[in-house]
């Protein structure tokens, strides 16, 4: 079918319907989300289906789930359906007197290490443009990205830009925080292997740096003795501080958190805990100006 057509035949309120149902895999439970007879959607999902072409869901006793095509079309759906609402917010802004927005999607070594800096500086040059800013695992980021959900995204360079546009955008090293009376303390460096003999804290399970940690200790033929998982760099160094274990952390977190508690930073020698951190955006081309503005921004810090 002609992208014509398409645009013609498919409207705004199948795709919603069709990302809630997604969304809810069960089409009573989408029906009831969206305040509509479960009939009502049933049929919107058909029709949907005929215009493409294609099965969008297999059901099932207990609900429906996406197909190969489904999934294809989810991704779509999310994009279009915010860029519709970023369409409405921009012009709400211009028309209170607003120059534009920007949506950031980061990890939260971005978050404390270097864009407050950044954000601070943007603004003073920038007093018209509107920053909206969710922190998301690094993964999470090139999804949202990709979904439409955020205009840039900043996360660990070894995560898999896919058909994102990238550039570098800084720089980390990670450091193993413990307290001044732990037995690594007069350490001056030390390889992440000589830490597992004792207790870690971790953060949660899908952050970069505890999944980068487990694979290195499963090369050193070895298990990261994890007495728990926090949610974030402050709650790791106030155990850390408590005596309950030590802590992987980015030096500028530790720079920017540690002082004033009682504890040390040892860098690691690992090759792997320098990090570089960087910027993926989509076409760079086709970026609003305030979007445009922005990335330059962080790129002429890089």
């Amino acid at each position: 079918m002609a992208p014509l057509d398409l645009i013609r035949r498919i409207d705004l309120t199948s795709l919603r319907l069709f990302v809630t149902v997604c969304d809810e895999q069960h089409l009573t439970r989408a029906a009831e989300r969206e305040n509509i007879a479960p009939s009502a959607l049933s049929k919107r999902l058909a029709e949907l289906e005929a215009v493409l072409g294609a099965v969008l869901f297999t059901r099932h006793p207990r609900g429906m789930s996406a197909t190969v095509a489904g999934e294809a079309l989810l991704g779509h759906a999310r994009a279009i359906l915010a860029n519709v609402e970023r369409m409405g917010a921009e012009l709400a802004d211009h028309a209170g007197g607003m120059l534009g927005q920007v949506r950031i999607l980061a990890n939260i070594s971005t978050i404390v290490e270097f864009l407050p800096e950044d954000l601070s500086s943007f603004y003073k040059a920038h007093p018209g443009i509107r920053i909206e800013l969710e922190e998301r695992t690094s993964a999470a980021v090139i999804r949202g990205v990709e979904e439409g959900v955020g205009d840039i995204g900043l996360c660990v360079a070894t995560m898999n830009s896919r058909d994102l546009y990238s550039a570098p955008y800084r720089r980390d090293r990670l450091v193993l925080a413990v307290r001044a009376d732990h037995p690594l303390a007069r350490r001056t460096e030390i390889g992440f292997a000589d830490t597992l003999e004792y207790e870690h804290i971790g953060l949660h399970q899908d952050s970069a740096i505890y999944r980068r940690s487990e694979i290195a200790a499963a090369m050193a033929g070895r298990d990261v003795k994890l007495r728990f998982h926090v949610p974030g760099f402050d709650a790791v160094l106030r155990m850390v501080e408590s005596g309950i274990g030590i802590g992987l952390i980015p030096d500028g977190v530790f720079a920017v958190i540690g002082p004033g508690m009682r504890l040390k930073a040892i860098p690691l020698t690992d090759e792997w805990a320098h990090r570089e951190l960087k910027l993926v955006c989509r076409d760079p081309a086709e970026a609003t100006p305030a979007v445009r503005l922005f990335r330059e921004h962080l790129l002429a810090g890089a």
